[in-house]
This record gives structure tokens, C-alpha cells and sequence, in this order.
């Protein structure tokens, strides 16, 4: 199964950045989107290390409240 997460951009430096998800960082590649598309700040979707498509907040916040829905019932599934 191959899982995008979505990141929040801290720091740039073109073509790599550092983005940062539930107090984790990392560096990661934007060689994949326009240059000057994404800003500090802004959301993307990451794969594989990779920034695949930048989305908004509210995107990112939905996505992760689904990822840890399925967390959760992996969790449970294993009791």
C-alpha cells in the first residue's frame, strides 16, 4: 500500500525543503512541483519523500483525522 501524508512547508531552499507533520520533520523534495508554487507555511502531500500536489488546510487536517481513524481501528484490530 503506498500512503501520501500531508506535511506543513517550515523552510525552503529549492528544490528541497523541510516540512513538518504531528511534530516531525523532514527534509523533502519539491522538484516535482513548480518552483515558486509552494511557500512556507503552505501544505503538501508527501510520498515517498517526495511533494506530490499542494493542498489547503482544511485538506490536510481532513486527511489526517482519517489517517488516525485508521490507526485506530488497526489498533483495536490487533486485541
Amino acid at each position: 500500500m503506498c500512503v501520501g501524508v500531508p506535511m506543513k512547508v517550515v523552510e525552503i531552499n529549492y528544490p528541497m525543503a523541510v516540512a513538518e507533520a504531528k511534530g516531525v520533520k523532514r527534509t523533502i523534495s519539491l522538484m516535482l512541483l513548480p518552483e515558486g508554487e509552494v511557500k512556507e507555511g503552505d501544505y503538501v502531500m508527501v510520498h515517498v519523500g517526495n511533494a506530490i500536489e499542494k493542498i489547503d488546510e482544511k485538506e490536510a487536517q481532513e486527511i489526517w483525522k482519517a489517517l488516525d481513524e485508521v490507526l485506530q481501528a488497526l489498533e483495536e484490530g490487533d486485541g
